[in-house]
Formats: structure tokens, sequence, C-alpha cells
């Protein structure tokens, strides 16, 4: 009988109740979706590395190895020799390594020296390792792989040439133009800075260096693209490299065995260590999203108070005969209390339905248009627990009401109106 009465109201007022579902569900989609971002976007950074234990550069702070080797921000302070690399690679806790040597770039995009290692053992997110939308890993010494990001931007496809220039800013001088690369690969989109990565072999890096000395070409030397394929082309140093170890337990011990090594001053970080710390630094854009969803709440409740209290006046007649025939103040209470808890679940519904639905759809689409990998996985245990208070908090709001209709005079309701 309750029930059917709050029904019976509702329907009454249906375009009432209809505006303020769909005013709430709106405010409410626009939270789900800014906390949704929030957590995806916590997850994403954090999952730019995965499977790799150490990362070893020359001797600087973690944030800057971290930044210029997995981030592409920032530049090193020294390399490692080759020699070093490849004591530290015989290493028998160290099961494989990806050499990365950094300094050249095309069109504001970093180029990446590494070797065939990399397309075995580079993984993010949750252990997934990389894969190619077409084409395959570099074989010749010409060949480049681009990065998703790259690729898009660009519109660049297999079998076109690309010249790489000197150093890394997004304008350039100087070009490696008589040493140009051919597109064999592009990667599937990773939503990490491998997707803004150009990627060739360590030899390729040499060979267009080959007449180029303290970052001008040689006046007067010159080695083409074919002599250069016949020189030793074995790097003298690289920038990093990433270590996987066999047990994850030895990385301390091998972190601190190359931070004390006395040949070449270098640093190991451990990437989960130095993410956290670096998502630390971060954390004011955190802190801002989530006054932003608070703000968002706070709006979304206010206007929810405001229609209720404006439909208040509009129920007196209603209420006071209810009064009249029998129901008592508590009963009037429940019965507010009952339509915005009918009022905020039918929200709540309509906005998780509406953003899970903009997830499924949309998933696609951002990742391949903006490299942005967001879950479709709206429904966990965070969107829960807001969904909770945003039902605690309406019923508690919804006092404010309840208590004018609990204190309303029968007599106010039912006098003439003139």
């Amino acid at each position: 009988m309750f029930l059917k009465i709050t029904l019976k109201s509702l329907l009454s007022r249906r375009g009432t109740v209809l505006m303020t579902v769909l005013t709430l569900a709106i405010s409410l989609s626009l939270l789900f979706s800014i906390e949704h971002i929030r957590q995806q976007a916590k997850a994403s950074f954090t999952s730019s590395v995965s499977g790799t234990d150490l990362i070893v550069g020359a001797r600087s702070g973690q944030l800057n190895l971290l930044l210029y080797s997995i981030f592409r921000v920032g530049n090193p302070t020294n390399n490692i020799s080759w020699d070093t690399y490849q004591h530290i690679k015989q290493h028998r806790q160290i099961e494989w390594t990806v050499p990365i040597s950094l300094g050249d770039s095309h069109q504001g995009y970093r180029v990446i020296g590494t070797n065939g290692d990399y397309f075995r053992h580079f993984k993010y997110a949750r252990q997934q390792p990389l894969s190619f939308s077409a084409g395959e890993p570099f074989g010749q010494l010409y060949d480049v792989v681009l990065g998703a990001e790259v690729a898009r931007d660009l519109g660049y496809t297999l079998g076109d040439e690309i010249v790489i220039s000197h150093g890394t800013g997004s304008t350039s001088f100087m070009h490696h133009d008589d040493k140009p690369f051919t597109v064999v690969g592009i990667l599937q989109t990773t939503g990490t800075p491998v997707d803004k990565s150009l990627h060739v072999s360590l030899e390729a890096i040499e060979a267009i260096h080959l007449d180029w000395q303290h970052g001008a070409p040689m006046p007067g030397q010159s080695v083409s693209a074919e002599e250069a394929m016949q020189k030793d082309l074995t790097p003298e140093a690289i920038t990093a490299f990433l270590v996987g170890m066999k047990s994850r337990v030895a990385s301390f011990t091998v972190q601190r065995q190359i931070n004390d090594y006395r040949n070449e001053p270098l640093t190991a970080i451990l990437p989960g260590v130095a993410l956290a710390e670096l998502w630390q630094m971060l954390s004011s854009v955190e802190n801002l999203l989530r006054i932003i969803s608070a703000l968002v709440l706070f709006a979304a409740f206010a206007g929810l108070v405001t229609t209720l209290l404006a439909s208040m006046k509009e129920r007196e007649r209603e209420i006071a005969i209810l009064r009249a025939t029998g129901a008592r103040p508590v009963t009037i209470f429940l019965l507010i209390q009952a339509e915005v808890i009918g009022i905020t679940l039918a929200a709540l519904v309509s906005a998780l339905a509406f953003v899970q639905g903009i997830l499924y759809f949309g998933q696609s689409y951002l990742a391949e248009r903006f490299g942005i990998m967001i879950s479709a996985q709206l429904l966990n245990r965070t969107t829960v627990d807001i969904s909770l208070l945003i039902l605690i908090s309406a019923i508690v709001i919804a006092c404010v009401p309840a208590i004018t209709a609990y204190r309303k005079a029968l007599n106010k309701g039912l006098a003439p109106r003139i």
C-alpha cells in the first residue's frame, strides 16, 4: 500500500520527476566519468612499463633516468659504455636486457635505437607484450618500426621512407638525409610513450653518425648508406638498458652491485618505486580531479534539494489530504524519503548505464584516435562505494523536505486558496 501510494504520487508528477531524474543522472554521469578517468590515468601512468625489474643508466637521479628511458622526456646526463653493458649483461642473475640509445628524432618524435629483444621483452600494462598492427620488427640496417601514434599522426604506411633528424627538439636543422629509413612495421596502440616513438637498430644509430662528430657532420667526410653497411657498426655506448631478472628477489642485490660498479658511475632503479615517486609528484592533478568530482556531486545534490523543496509547495494540498485521511506525520516523512530513494536509484542506474555504454562503444575509438587506453570495466569497488555514498547522502538530504512535510499543518494545506 505504501509503495503503491509512492508510485502513484511519482506518476502524478511524472514530468517534474522525469526532469529531476534526468538532471541528477547527468550530474552523476559526469561524476562517474571523472572518477573513472582519474583511476585510468593513474593505471595508465603506472603501466607504462611492466615486467622490467631494473632500469640502468648513467649516474643521475632515479626520476631523471625513468623520465628519459621510459617516458622519452628530458635528456640523459651521460652514456654507458658498450663494454660495461656487455659486462653487466653477463651477470648470472640477469635473464635478459634491452639496450636503448637516444638522441635523434623525427618531426618531434623520439627515435630509439635498440635490438630485437625490445619487441620480445618490453611489456606494458599487465605484462602485455608489444604487437604489430602491420609489418614486422626491423631486420635490415635502414628499417624503422613506428609507434601507433607516429604512424597515425604523420600518415605513414609500410614502405614509406623517412629521414631522421639529429637531436631531440621538435625542430631540427640537421638531418641524416643521406641515409633514409624504410617503414617495415607499425605497432599496435599501447597507450604508453611507445606510441610516440620510432624504433631502429643500434647499428643504424651508429651508421647515421659515422661521418658526424660532436653533434655535427665532419667537414669533407661523407660515408654513403651503402658504405656504412660495410663498416663495423658495433655501438661504442648506449643511453640506458632495461633488465629482467631470473628471480625478482635478486633485484635489490643486483641493484646495489650496479650502483657500486667501480669501472663506471651507474644508477640502477626499480621501475615500480620510481613510478610511485613520480606519481606522488603529480598527485596535485589527481587531487584536482577529486575536487571537481566533489563539486559535481555537491551541485547534483543542491539541485535535488531545490527541486524537492519546490515540489513541497505544490504538494501542500496532497499532503494535507493524506493527513486528513488518517496518514500520520511519520508516514508523510517516509513517503518523501521513499520518493527520493526511488528518484536517486533511477538516476544512479541511468548514469551507470550511460557511462558504461559510452565506454563500451567509445573504447576502441579513443585508443585508435587518441592513444588513450581506458578500461570499459566501470563497475568496481570504488564505483559501488560512490553509489552507496550518493544514496545515503540523498536520504540524509531528503530529511529537509521530509521534515518540512512532517511539520506541515493540516489546516494550512486544506485552507481555501484565494
